[in-house]
C-alpha cells in the first residue's frame, strides 16, 4: 500500500541508550544528530553563482528576494532548542511504549475521561508520565517559528508501524487561538491534525456539539492514539489575561497533557506571554518544566578577546554578517564588511535576525535601483527611513533596553514587505545598453572568481578586468589558485596591463554616487559634508603629516 508523502515506514535502529531501547517509538526515529550535522541540517540553501552579479537588475531582485526564504545560518540558541527538542521528544515516548503496554494504559484512562468527562481520572495509577513542557519566548522577527519548523523537519511528521497497524505522529504544532478559548484550541488541534493524517477529526468531534470537557478528553485521547511525540503551541500570547477563566483553564488543561497523558508541549511566545507564565510559581512551573529559553537580539559587535590566546574572537553577529554578506548580487560590491557598515547594520536592525535580512535585501536592491551597486552607510540609513517606518518604535525600544517598553511591542513585523520588494523592483532601470552591464567574461566561472579574489585583495579595479583576461586566456586549464599565483606575479611585473582610463567624462555631482569606490567623487557623495574631512582622512585620503612628522623625528 503506497503511504501519503509525509508518511514513513517504520525502520527500527536499535538505541545505544537503555533507557530508549525496546521502544518501537524512539528506534524509528532519525539517530540523535551530532552538531555537525545539526548545523548542516539547518543551514539553509541559497543559490549563488558569482556570474549573476552581471545579470540584469530586474532578474538580480528576483536572486535577492530569495534570501528571505533561503537563508538561515544556525546560531548556539538553535542548535540548543534542537537538542532540548530532541531530548523532550524520546523522553516523552519512554513512557508510552506499544511494547510493554504503557501506550495501552494511557489509552484505558483516556476512555475512562472520555466516558466521565473527568480529565483527572485515571483507573491506571501505575502508569506514569515522562513528558515535560518547554518555553520559548523571544520578540517576532527573532526567528521562532522558523528555526522550530527547521528543526522538526529533521524528523519526519508520520511514522506508520506496519507491525502494529499504527501511525505515529512524531510532531503537531498548532496556534493558540486569538480568543484564548479552550473550545478554539481544540478546532485548531483537530484541523491540524486532519491535515497531517487525512481525517476527519474535526466533523467527527467538533461539529457534534459536544461540551467543551468531552472535546478536551478526545483531545487527548486522540494525542495517545497516534502517539504525539511533541505538541508546539504557538502565539501563546494570545492567551490573554483579561479574559476572566479562560487561562487558568487552559493552563490547566495543558498541565493535563504532560503530567497526566504524558504528552510534551512546548510553547512558543512573543514577551507578552511572560506575565502568563511568570504570575506565579506554579504558572512558571508549568510552562518551564523542562527549562525555558528566551531568545533576545543578538549581541552587540563589541570585541571579545580569547583569555588563552590573546586574540579577538569571533562574535556570533560578525560570524552572521560575514555569511550573509557573502550573497551580493551586486556589481560594485565591497568584498570586505567593513566595521563602519557593519556596526550600522546593527544599529538600524539592533540585531533582530529578520530585520538584518530584510535590511539586507531592501539595501540591495536599492543599491541596483539608485545605480550605486553596492552596500554603503547612506543606503542602509535610506532604506531604514524609508521603508522600515512601522517598525522604529519597537526598534527604539530595543535601543533604550528598557524591559517593559519592548514588551509593548511584541510584534516586530515589517508589514507589506512583499509590496516593498515590487516597488523597488519596478522602480529599477532597464540598463542603457547591454554592453554596459553584460558579463565582461562570458560566464567563464574561474574568470569570475579570480575577479572576485582580486577585488577582495584590493587590486586596482581598473587594471583587473584586462588582467583577469589575459591570465586566463594564456592558461585556460590551470585551477584558481595557481592563477591567483600567475595574476599577482603579472600585477608585479612589466605584463600589468596598462590602465585604459578613457577621456576623462564629465559625470554630473547627481551621478558621483554611481563612480567606483576609491573616487574621491564618491567619496564626496558619501560623506557627511560637516565631517567632509573625517571621513577623508579615515579612507587615507588625505596625508596626515603632522603623524608623519612624528614618526620621522
Amino acid at each position: 500500500m503506497a503511504l501519503p508523502l509525509n508518511m514513513v515506514k517504520a525502520v527500527y535502529q536499535e538505541s545505544a541508550i537503555a533507557q530508549y531501547r525496546g521502544n518501537p517509538f524512539i528506534e524509528a526515529l532519525p539517530p540523535t544528530l551530532s552538531l555537525k550535522q545539526v548545523r548542516a541540517g539547518l543551514t539553509g540553501s541559497v543559490q549563488y553563482d558569482l556570474k549573476d552579479i552581471f545579470a540584469e537588475g530586474r532578474d538580480r531582485a528576483h536572486m535577492i528576494a530569495s534570501l528571505l526564504d533561503d537563508f538561515f545560518q544556525p546560531l548556539a540558541l538553535h542548535v540548543q532548542l534542537e537538542a532540548k527538542l530532541s531530548i523532550m521528544i524520546r523522553k516523552g515516548y519512554v513512557g508510552r511504549n506499544l511494547e510493554d503496554g504503557s501506550l495501552n494504559a494511557h489509552m484505558q484512562n483516556g476512555y475512562e475521561r472520555i466516558m466521565t468527562g473527568d480529565l483527572d481520572v485515571f483507573p491506571f495509577h501505575q502508569v506514569k508520565s515522562t513528558a515535560s513542557s518547554s518555553l520559548l519566548i523571544g520578540c517576532s522577527g527573532s526567528g521562532k517559528s522558523t528555526s522550530l519548523d527547521r528543526i522538526l523537519s529533521t524528523y519526519p511528521q508520520v511514522i506508520f508501524h506496519e507491525n502494529h497497524n499504527f501511525t505515529q505522529v512524531v510532531h503537531l504544532k498548532v496556534d493558540c487561538p486569538h480568543d484564548g478559548s479552550l473550545k478554539s484550541l481544540c478546532i485548531h488541534f483537530f484541523r491540524a491534525l486532519d491535515r497531517v493524517l487525512h481525517t476527519d477529526y474535526e466533523t467527527k468531534y467538533v461539529k457534534k456539539g459536544h461540551g467543551i470537557e468531552t472535546l478536551l478528553a478526545q483531545m487527548s485521547q486522540v494525542a495517545n492514539a497516534h502517539a504525539i511525540g511533541v505538541l508546539v503551541i504557538d502565539e501563546i500570547q494570545h492567551l490573554s489575561r483579561k479574559r476572566s477563566g479562560g487561562v487558568e483553564k487552559m493552563l490547566n488543561f495543558f498541565v493535563t497533557l504532560v503530567n497526566t497523558i504524558g504528552l510534551p508541549v512546548i510553547f512558543v511566545g512573543t514577551p507578552k506571554a511572560r506575565p502568563i507564565f511568570e504570575k506565579d510559581l506554579r504558572s512558571g512551573r508549568r510552562g518551564a518544566g523542562f527549562g525555558s529559553l528566551l531568545w533576545e537580539p543578538m549581541k552587540p559587535p563589541t570585541q571579545i578577546i580569547d583569555s588563552t590566546t590573546a586574540t579577538s574572537r569571533i562574535t556570533e553577529w560578525k560570524a552572521f554578517t560575514d555569511k550573509l554578506w557573502t550573497y551580493q548580487w551586486l556589481q560594485k560590491r565591497d568584498e570586505v564588511l567593513t566595521d563602519d557598515v557593519r556596526d550600522c547594520w546593527y544599529d538600524l536592525s539592533q540585531g533582530v535576525l529578520d530585520i538584518v535580512v530584510k535590511l539586507f535585501v531592501l539595501a540591495q536592491l536599492r543599491a541596483i535601483v539608485t545605480g550605486v551597486e553596492r552596500i554603503t552607510i547612506n543606503i542602509l540609513n535610506k532604506v531604514y527611513e524609508d521603508e522600515l517606518k512601522p517598525v522604529h518604535p519597537m526598534l527604539a525600544a530595543l535601543r533604550s533596553s528598557d524591559p517593559e517598553r519592548i514588551a509593548e511591542f511584541s510584534d516586530l513585523m515589517v508589514p507589506d514587505i512583499d509590496n516593498k520588494l515590487l516597488t523597488l523592483t519596478a522602480a529599477i532601470k532597464p540598463p542603457p545598453s547591454m554592453a554596459a552591464t553584460s558579463d565582461p567574461y562570458q560566464g567563464n566561472s574561474n574568470a569570475l572568481r579570480l575577479h572576485s579574489l582580486l577585488i577582495s585583495m584590493d587590486f586596482d579595479s581598473e587594471v583587473i578586468v584586462p588582467l583577469v583576461r589575459s591570465v586566463v586566456e594564456e592558461h585556460p586549464d590551470l585551477t584558481t589558485k595557481d592563477l591567483v599565483s600567475i595574476a599577482l606575479k603579472w600585477y608585479e611585473s612589466d605584463k600589468r596591463p596598462q590602465k585604459t582610463r578613457p577621456k576623462t567624462k564629465s559625470v554630473p555631482q547627481k551621478g558621483w554616487h554611481t563612480l567606483e569606490s576609491d573616487d574621491l567623487r564618491f567619496m564626496y557623495s558619501q560623506a557627511d559634508k560637516k565631517s567632509l574631512h573625517a571621513h577623508l582622512s579615515k579612507n587615507s585620503v588625505i596625508f596626515n603629516l603632522e603623524d608623519w612628522l612624528n614618526k620621522t623625528g
